[in-house]
């Protein structure tokens, strides 16, 4: 009996991930690390792991992984370096060292192995980081990306629950790319479109956090697999309430006509099922309301932050090349966690 054929891109990214209520659920069993070096573990739902040596020295650690969500093995290996690299840099740290996880079928083609790996290797170099190794098995299915170690000041550490009333919050990427490679998928993406998501995607955080820390930061994490009001939601706790502004909110261009023709992803109905009692949308379009949920793969910074210095930091981040805005702020605790108006 003939086998099917191997499909290389049938849906990934971060839109692979557990549901952030199934995930909550496991980790609540789990008994918490009793290590006081342990800066930062899982018990905040923060974006990596911070462990501290000295005074002067911690290591940030992450990894990340998944399948592809677009079709070309190098950009596929860029966009799923980026993503894992980008924990570091929602932590303030700097990368160092990398390594590969691969799983990948034994029958495919080996140099659509090698066009990953090649795409992953020059974004660990651009983040001036070296690639030391990493360990590969046979899977039915591809998946990619990296376990990464960085470095930080243990004093300098950007936790993502510790907002401040009065902050501004600054994002800085565009969101829908979850949106957009649904689209995609069946064909109806634009060419804009998914160059923009490509774009977006492939492009390291570490040029957003290098400007970001000249200023006075207060809080940060990376949006994505929990879309943008998953990661909010986890950044103000039970302790403030954000005003989001829509009109502000930076999103590729086609994703409402998208969301219109019902191009959407079950993680973003995961994101929703899980912070929706505690978000309230006022004069909101269903649009709007998917963007947000949106599961981002290798999304921008979302950054809590004095009004005063967010706005002098957007004015560096337009220099990027990507939609980015200030979309809300932080106030005192409300009834519910986010008002999206």
């Amino acid at each position: 009996m003939e086998q099917e054929p191997i499909v290389f891109c049938k849906g990934g990214g971060c839109t692979a991930k557990l549901g952030p209520g199934a995930l909550s659920s496991v980790l609540s069993k789990i008994p918490k690390t009793e290590d006081p070096n342990l800066l930062i573990g899982y018990d905040s739902s923060d974006d990596a792991a911070v462990y501290k040596l000295t005074d002067e020295i911690a290591i940030v650690q992450t990894l990340d992984f998944f399948p592809p969500m677009v079709e070309d093995p190098y950009i596929f290996g860029q966009i799923a370096a980026a993503n894992a690299l980008s924990d570091v840099y929602a932590m303030g740290g700097e990368v160092k060292t990398a390594l590969n996880i691969v799983c990948f079928p034994e029958r495919m083609d080996l140099n659509i192995l090698g066009q990953i790996l090649q795409g992953g290797s020059e974004k660990v170099k651009e983040a001036g980081g070296v690639l030391a190794g990493g360990h590969s098995i046979a899977d039915d299915s591809v998946k990619y990306g990296l376990s990464v170690c960085g470095i930080i000041h243990p004093d300098q550490i950007y936790a993502n629950n510790t907002c401040q009333e009065g902050d501004a919050l600054l994002l800085t990427k565009p969101l829908g790319v979850g949106i957009v490679c649904t689209a995609q998928r069946v064909g109806a993406a634009s060419l804009e479109a998914m160059d923009q998501a490509v774009k977006s995607m492939s492009t390291l955080n570490r040029y957003a956090s290098e400007i970001i820390r000249k200023y006075r930061v207060h809080a940060c994490t990376d949006v994505t697999g929990f879309g943008f009001l998953g990661h909010l939601c986890e950044m103000l706790e039970d302790d403030y309430t954000a005003v989001v502004d829509k009109g502000r909110i930076p999103y590729i261009p086609e994703c409402p006509d998208y969301v219109e023709e019902f191009y959407l992803t079950a993680a973003a109905q995961r994101n929703r099922n899980h912070v929706q009692d505690k978000v309230e949308f006022i004069d909101c379009s269903f649009a709007v309301e998917e963007i947000l949920y949106d599961a981002q793969t290798s999304g921008g910074l979302l950054v809590s932050m004095s009004q005063e210095d967010a706005l002098k930091a957007l004015e560096e981040l337009k220099e990027l090349g990507l939609p980015c805005d200030i979309v809300g702020r932080v106030e005192k605790r409300q009834e519910k966690t986010v008002i999206v108006c």
